[in-house]
């Protein structure tokens, strides 16, 4: 957890051929003003290469710095690029030193590609749309390539699957480095959820024009209500009217997650909303959430956000984002 004592600096890369939706979004969420949110990001758009960068729909950007700017980055944000796009010299050795000083990248969709041509992907844990699973699979041999999630972390790689897949990596982030309530009020700003796993499916089947919700969803709906209950594999199951093989199946075609995975990180994020903005002890919100006891309640916090209950509420307490 980001616990940041002056904004981080944001640079969202910019260059011909350049991908609309992907860049908008890069804009639209690190760029708007947010003076709610204490320390939000210091954002600059900087042009990669000499002008006139064309964007997908006949647009035009022009950019008021440059790649110097990247000197002073601590985000660097990737929206897409040409996979058979040449980088320039300056362009890499400017990312090679960001990379060595510890900055993040964040990959959208295609982006990776950039970073795969620079050299930086040997062991990392990546992804990117299914369209290029192939392609990145061949061109990164020594990088761990996830064909079917929507993002995927690993240290100052971050890269996502599709376009829209970009929004999630964005909130991830976010919610990293400002905890839950700002992504919150981030994501209703867009008017979108605030949350998807990383692991989830890139593709998630959804009935079409259904009279009404499926068992699944009513069942997850349920259990998100009542989260302090025992839920066990048999339990939904029989909640669901369904076999437990079915269950199983319909989890992680649905969520991309088993039912047990899906219960812990529901309780998870009730947690931090607790930690965040109600006056409960630890043992309380052990309850409240299904863990039961603190012990329980710290080992999967830990085992999933790398910090305690405790040091979670010191840095993400109603008062800290905010105002």
């Amino acid at each position: 957890m980001s616990n940041q004592n002056k904004p981080k600096h944001v640079a969202i890369l910019a260059y011909d051929q350049l991908c609309t939706f992907e860049f908008g979004l890069s804009v639209e969420i690190f760029a708007t003003p947010r003076p709610q949110i204490n320390n939000w990001y210091s954002c600059k758009t900087v042009g990669v290469e000499p002008g006139p960068l064309r964007a997908a729909g006949g647009l035009v950007v022009q950019c008021d710095t440059q790649v110097e700017e990247l000197a002073r980055a601590d985000l660097i944000i990737i929206p897409g690029w040409p996979i058979d796009k040449q980088p320039s010299a300056d362009l890499k050795q400017q990312i090679l030193c960001a990379n060595q000083r510890g900055a993040q990248f964040m990959a959208i969709c295609s982006g990776v590609f950039l970073l795969e041509n620079i050299g930086l992907l040997d062991g990392k844990t990546i992804t990117t749309h299914w369209r290029y699973i192939d392609e990145l699979k061949a061109r990164a041999p020594c990088a761990a390539v996830k064909d079917n999630v929507l993002y995927c972390i690993d240290d100052q790689i971050l890269s996502s699957a599709g376009s829209a897949a970009g929004i999630d990596l964005a909130l991830h982030l976010i919610r990293t480095d400002f905890g839950t309530s700002a992504t919150n009020l981030v994501a209703q700003r867009l008017v979108l959820p605030a949350h998807r796993e990383g692991g989830q499916a890139q593709f998630v089947p959804r009935p079409v024009s259904p009279p009404k919700r499926g068992a699944l969803n009513q069942l997850l709906d349920e259990v998100r209500t009542k989260l302090d209950e025992h839920w066990s594999v048999t339990s939904l199951a029989n909640k669901a009217s369904m076999s437990e093989r079915t269950l199983i199946r319909k989890f992680q075609n649905t969520v991309g997650q088993s039912p047990a995975q899906w219960i812990v990180n529901e309780r998870i994020y009730l947690a931090r909303e607790l930690l965040e903005n109600a006056h409960c002890s630890i043992d309380q919100i052990a309850l409240r959430t299904g863990f039961k006891t603190p012990e329980t309640l710290r080992h999967h916090f830990r085992k999933k956000l790398k910090v305690s209950p405790s040091d979670y509420r010191k840095q993400f307490g109603a008062t800290h984002s905010i105002q």
